[in-house]
């Protein structure tokens, strides 16, 4: 077993930024798709909110990505603190 002492911070944010961006994008799939589908239904067509939303294709993993960078960015900086006080985490690494 190996203790984990301290992440790096900027290792940990990109990481976490590039596992947010795909759920981004499907969140702004499902946000897209069902505008689309709530004014057809509704009204018969499609306006221009339901074409704005499809901005969220775009916007939903650029987003997404920004905002697990920051998580990322923290959830280092907090291991650290209480990895520095406490001792840190037991891990089990592959010597191969």
């Amino acid at each position: 077993m190996a203790r984990l002492k301290k992440i790096n911070v900027l290792a940990l944010a990109k990481f976490q930024a590039v596992l947010m961006a795909p759920l981004g994008m499907i969140t702004g799939i499902i946000y897209s798709l069902g505008g689309t589908l709530y004014d057809i239904i509704n009204t018969g067509s499609v306006n221009y909110g339901t074409a704005l939303a499809y901005v969220a294709l775009v916007v939903q993993p650029i987003m997404f990505a920004i905002v697990g960078f920051l998580i990322g960015i923290v959830e280092a900086l907090l291991y650290n603190l209480i990895a520095k006080r406490f001792g840190g985490m037991d891990i089990e690494l592959d010597k191969n």
